[in-house]
């Protein structure tokens, strides 16, 4: 049978990419084709050559947006394939891309295809067309390294309280030079972010590269191995040889959770916020969502301020206000480095088995009416005035 597809033998091609704007979407590429097409852009114009089909893999559906899109060649870009019809060549079909060492770089506005004359984007460079993570030349690194490296945050300071004694917040002296032990991570004082751990044997980094910049990575280097996403911007995570994560939002970060979180942190935890923060809980205003924090036998809860004040506040009216709670089981000590007011609209009740006062100078009370009821009263004074 002739004049069939497959029926005429295999009539296969090489050639350059040099539009990609199909106005129906289909992924087709205008390809000028070695031997087959004229280099003068005046004898053959890019817009009269035929629309290259272009064959995706079959781990790819290609049926109603299912699938990878096949998208991915640009102007400049050269490929392979065959004519489905044969030596007539007017219908090519795309088998993929291959990639070289270009001898030269296009020029915009040229007079001659088989190059990106419209653009002049591609190729960039005269070296070979792998990714450079990929290859890991040290005559051209790429440039996602350097903005890594000048990304990473250093000498990040955690909270240094310790513990209060007497009402006074305890820091531990050279808590800066503090480390886990064996971790050579600090317990206190400062941390840095980790450098990243690249270092890539050819052939066995996987890399992705979009033309705006994003980027994958996926480096099977024995002793390296790392998954690495990074967007344009600079947001990404890298994943490191022992499982290591970092994590870096370059704008704002938004993480919406429609149930509920469940977050079980193995080790400790460090947080440092430059500026504020605001947790509110109970939005909706339903009983029994508590904000609860429990602290297991043998360890303190540590709140230190520096130059500002703790403030604790219920609101409501009636039966609808809040209460403040504090219940000691042992001692509760209060130390106050100035004055201390004590506001009560109503009664204060004091109950215990022994009460103390001191005061080094003067001690005054101020009443309507002053009780004072008891089995023996005992006032020991210098004087006394009673009005």
């Amino acid at each position: 049978m002739k004049n069939f597809m497959g029926k005429d033998g295999f009539t296969w091609f090489v050639g350059v990419v040099e539009d990609r704007a199909d106005p129906k979407k289909l992924g087709r590429l205008k390809v000028r084709c070695l031997g087959y097409h004229a280099k003068e852009l005046n004898k053959l114009p890019t817009a009269d050559l035929p629309w290259a089909h272009v064959m995706n893999p079959i781990t790819s559906a290609t049926v109603s947006g299912v699938g990878n899109t096949p998208l991915g060649a640009v102007e400049g870009t050269w490929v392979i394939g065959f004519f489905i019809d044969g030596p007539d060549a007017q219908q090519p079909m795309i088998m993929g891309t291959l990639p070289g060492v270009p001898k030269d770089l296009p020029v915009k506005d040229a007079v001659a295809g088989f190059q990106d004359y419209i653009n002049a984007n591609y190729p960039k460079y005269k070296e070979s067309d792998v990714n450079r993570l990929a290859r890991n030349d040290s005559d051209s690194p790429h440039s996602t390294l350097t903005l890594r490296k000048a990304d990473r945050d250093l000498a990040v300071g955690t909270a240094q309280i310790d513990g209060v004694f007497s009402g006074v917040a305890q820091i531990p002296q050279d808590l800066d030079s503090i480390t886990g032990a064996g971790t050579g991570r600090p317990v206190f004082g400062t941390w840095d972010e980790p450098e990243t751990e690249y270092d890539a044997t050819y052939p066995r980094n996987h890399v992705m590269e979009t033309e705006g910049g994003h980027l994958k990575e996926y480096d099977d280097t024995p002793g390296k191995e790392r998954i690495h996403e990074r967007h344009a911007s600079g947001s990404g995570y890298e994943i490191f040889s022992d499982g290591t994560k970092i994590t870096r939002v370059k704008q704002d970060n938004y993480n919406i959770i429609s149930n509920d979180e469940y977050c079980h942190i193995q080790g400790n935890s460090r947080e440092t916020i430059d500026k504020g923060v605001r947790i509110r809980v109970n939005a909706q205003g339903q009983s029994g969502n508590n904000y609860n924090v429990e602290v297991g036998q043998g360890s303190n809860v540590n709140i230190e301020v520096n130059g500002g004040n703790i403030n604790l506040t219920t609101l409501g009216s009636g039966q609808d206000a809040g209460d403040i709670n504090i219940n000691a089981a042992r001692d509760l000590k209060i130390q106050v480095g100035r004055n201390m007011t004590t506001d009560v609209i109503e009664t204060i009740t004091e109950t215990s088995k022994t009460k103390t006062q001191s005061t080094q100078n003067t001690h005054q009370q101020n009443a309507a009416t002053h009780d004072i009821n008891g089995n023996s009263v005992d006032i020991d004074a210098g004087r006394i005035d009673l009005n």
